[in-house]
């Protein structure tokens, strides 16, 4: 369980850095073929554009799954709690390559095992920031065995839950606007991979 508490934290699109190169991301028709590219924040602001995306679900041998609290100076969903680790394809990068990168680069360990569990696609507008999620949603299911190492920039903490902790949970901490359609779109493959009908 967690350790700690997260509270209301707003957030508004940042300014851009002259600095740095434009993230970009992959768009996408309605049957998920790319179309394009966009500028990552341009790709969020109201109406949203569709775009590819991912969401890892990550469990430990003891059926429980690995779910983070976002690090509180991220400029989208600061402070909410989320599955394992979700974010964006390169453009022309795969999105199972993508996966691995980005659950190693925000909590510092590879799957143990990890394989697709198919797509979804929602939207989102989140009131706290006045962003919107468009996204086309690659799944992801696996597992974790090694001692994790979360990016403090990424992550502001992590915690193990099973079904009914989750529960708890989310009756009492903020979590991502899209948490719920991507649990309840990943759930199948979540039994599947543990062999267990209390999720």
């Amino acid at each position: 369980m967690p350790t700690g508490s997260a509270a209301d934290h707003r957030s508004t699109a940042p300014p851009a850095d002259p600095g740095a190169a434009p993230v970009m991301l992959e768009l996408v028709d309605e049957d998920g073929t790319t179309i394009g590219t966009a500028e990552k924040v341009s790709a969020h602001l109201p109406p949203g554009r569709l775009h590819r995306a991912f969401s890892v679900f990550l469990l430990d041998d003891r059926g429980r799954l690995l779910l983070q609290r976002r690090a509180l100076g991220k400029y989208h969903s600061p402070g909410v709690w989320s599955n394992t680790c979700c974010g964006h394809p390169h453009p022309g990068e795969p999105p199972f390559v993508a996966a691995a990168r980005r659950t190693c680069e925000e909590l510092g360990v590879e799957p143990a095992l990890m394989r697709e569990a198919g797509t979804v696609r929602y939207h989102h507008p989140d009131p706290d920031s006045g962003l919107v999620e468009q996204e086309y949603n690659h799944l992801f299911v696996g597992l974790v065995r090694d001692r994790l190492r979360p990016d403090p920039d990424e992550v502001a903490e992590t915690a193990f839950a099973d079904s009914a902790e989750l529960e708890r949970m989310r009756g009492s901490l903020p979590f991502s606007v899209w948490f719920p359609t991507v649990l309840d779109a990943v759930l199948p493959a979540v039994r599947e991979l543990t062999g267990s009908r209390h999720w």
